[in-house]
């Protein structure tokens, strides 16, 4: 590794250090997600302004793994026994409708090549990246929670199976065999997890879990760098693959001992949230290509138009299918998450770029707007869900129970 690698990760990792810091500095004015900051440093570092960090292979490679990691986490958390019935249903209709309100919107904005990539950009949800912010305040295991949750998980799934038909050309039968194929492997894999563990793994789990070996940890980490790798592979974008790697070792650790997976899993977190994930939103800033986003004032007008585009495609269904389940207000507040996105939105325009139907303007302007959803869209929500009463303090089993129902209708 050259000296100049290792300064451009010093000054990454010096951002990544920095982020919390600064959020916590501003939370007397304002509240701001520290990976709203992180990228904001990033795009300091980067080629814009300072110009200390480009996009070398291995900073590339190490961002590419806290994408992953941010993936697999949101993976991790779906919980298909919480959000089946109601909220799964009410979700998938939501997104549905997302896609339709999407596409219909691109068609305003893009041009003919680009306006699908536009409309499946605007159905994402940034899970991954609220999940954390739900936990931190006390809601991820309310009702609000479990029905954003069924949200987040349809807003990071499906776009990125719609995003593979939609740049397939001329081959759609060959994306839907390839489909297929990590469909067979991710569910054998799920399959797998599932049943009883073989006594020497048991064993070499519970043994190391205190020791350098971290068996277990080992085997998690593995499973996800695998699922990313054969996703690849494949063809398909890899996050796909981190995304099913979540789900594969939360059956896994859930069949296991409740303490050693709670272990393992804060193991986990360190790794992603401590290492690679950082470094997935600096690098996102350091990419963030300014002089495109600044070329034509009809592109930078682009920001405060997909900001809107954001709120009523993924908002807008949100709050009509869900304000009966949890009431206005709540539903307000989850519409607002709902309409966060960034993560997906940066590998979806990345994925058009290098496919030559997404020009640079559009992808920034897109980019630029996720991190706006991001600064704004969850502050609006926290302070909205801080007044909502008692609807969201029930606890997901309860509201199952009593509003199955009326979901279901």
């Amino acid at each position: 590794m050259s000296n100049e690698t290792l300064w451009m990760l010093t000054a990454v990792f010096g951002a990544a250090l920095l982020a919390p810091f600064t959020a916590d500095r501003l939370a007397r004015f304002a509240a701001v997600p520290p990976v709203v900051i992180e990228i904001g440093l990033g795009i300091l570092i980067g080629p814009a302004v300072l110009g200390w960090v480009r996009d070398t292979d291995v900073v590339s490679a190490l961002s590419d793994l806290g994408l992953a990691f941010l993936m697999f986490l949101a993976g991790y958390e779906i919980d298909f026994r919480r959000i089946r019935g109601g909220p799964l249903r009410a979700a998938a209709w939501g997104w549905a409708a997302s896609l339709v309100l999407g596409i219909g919107l691109g068609f305003l904005v893009a041009g003919t090549d680009a306006r699908l990539v536009v409309g499946l950009a605007l159905t994402t949800t940034a899970l991954g990246t609220l999940l954390p912010m739900l936990r931190d305040h006390g809601l991820a295991d309310t009702t609000l929670g479990t029905r954003f949750l069924a949200i987040g998980a349809a807003g990071e799934f499906l776009p990125i199976l719609a995003i593979a038909f939609a740049l397939s050309g001329e081959r759609p039968a060959h994306t839907t065999i390839v489909l297929a194929v990590f469909g067979l492997v991710a569910v054998g894999a799920a399959v797998m997890a599932r049943q009883p563990r073989h006594p020497r793994l048991a064993r070499m789990v519970t043994s190391t879990l205190g020791t350098s070996a971290q068996v277990g940890l080992r085997l998690c980490v593995f499973v996800v760098v695998a699922m990313f790798a054969i996703a690849a592979g494949l063809g398909l974008d890899p996050v796909l693959g981190a995304f099913a790697a979540g789900i594969v070792v939360h059956l896994f650790l859930d069949a296991g001992d409740p303490h050693e997976s709670e272990q393992v899993l804060s193991r986990l977190e360190g790794i992603g949230f401590g290492f690679f994930i950082p470094i997935f939103f600096v690098m996102s800033g350091v990419r963030f290509d300014v002089d495109a986003l600044l070329a034509e004032p009809s592109t930078l007008l682009l920001l405060p138009v997909f900001l809107l585009f954001f709120l009523l495609v993924r908002g807008g269904p949100t709050v009509l299918l869900q304000r009966d389940a949890l009431g206005v207000r709540p539903a307000v507040s989850l519409g607002l998450l709902a309409s966060t996105a960034l993560p997906l939105v940066v590998v979806i325009t990345g994925i058009a770029q290098d496919e030559g139907v997404l020009g640079a303007g559009t992808a920034s302007a897109l980019v630029g707007s996720g991190m706006l959803s991001v600064l704004i869209f969850p502050t609006l929500a926290l302070r909205l869900q801080a007044g909502a009463g008692t609807a969201a303090s029930r606890s997901p089993r309860t509201d199952s129970a009593s509003r199955s129902d009326s979901s279901s209708r």
